[in-house]
């Protein structure tokens, strides 16, 4: 009998769809449990599976995994399908690299600054702030021009390989890109809008798309 699979994580988290993404790709049916960690209080049985109360953690049966980067590790050796990791030195070194990048230096100013001020505190009636919006982005272009190397480079985000590197990049340059600034500035970047246009129309980005919430005023 095959174990179950749960994905417990919030809608609108880019991790959260992160994790979504590599699980289609993998080809793995799983069911999902909406934790909000924004939430006053997060459900005591989620906080013992992940203490620090951030979102996804993934249930395969009885074991499970937090931290988005071990879920895609996990993900990919424990299930069939094509395989997300690759084996060459060189591949395996800039998809750490780039998911690194992604994680410590693109994560805040391109989804918590840009995409959360221009586009999702609108989305649920809230204000955004405009020098938040400016910050983000001009923090965004020292990102966005490693990431150009890279995709140059073509060891990892090529248009041919779909690795965990684009599973990492492609939920944070949806949400980027949905700020008209944002669009704009990552035309700029030839090789990385080359790949944008290619792993956009992947079905796993496609499927994985959480769409914008109610506003709460209506």
């Amino acid at each position: 009998m095959n174990k179950p699979v749960v994905l417990r994580g919030y809608s609108f988290s880019v991790y959260n769809r992160i994790a979504r993404v590599s699980l289609h790709e993998k080809g793995v049916s799983y069911e999902t449990e909406e934790i909000d960690p924004f939430a006053d209080s997060v459900p005591l049985r989620y906080m013992q599976r992940q203490p620090f109360g951030r979102v996804p953690v993934l249930s395969h049966g009885t074991f499970d995994v937090y931290e988005t980067v071990a879920i895609g590790r996990y993900t990919d050796a424990a299930f069939d399908g094509p395989r997300l990791v690759p084996l060459d030195a060189e591949s395996l070194t800039r998809l750490a690299q780039t998911v690194s990048i992604i994680d410590t230096y693109g994560y805040r100013p391109m989804v918590r600054q840009v995409f959360a001020h221009r586009v999702f505190r609108p989305a649920v009636g809230e204000a955004g702030d405009i020098s938040e919006i400016e910050n983000g982005l001009a923090a965004s272009q020292t990102v966005l021009k490693a990431l150009e190397t890279l995709a140059a480079e073509a060891y990892v985000l090529n248009k041919q390989t779909f690795t965990l590197a684009d599973c990492h990049l492609a939920p944070m340059i949806a949400y980027f890109v949905q700020a008209p600034e944002g669009k704009a500035v990552l035309s700029d970047y030839a090789a990385l809008s080359d790949w944008w246009e290619w792993a956009s129309q992947r079905a796993s980005v496609k499927e994985t798309d959480p769409g914008l919430p109610q506003n709460r005023t209506t």
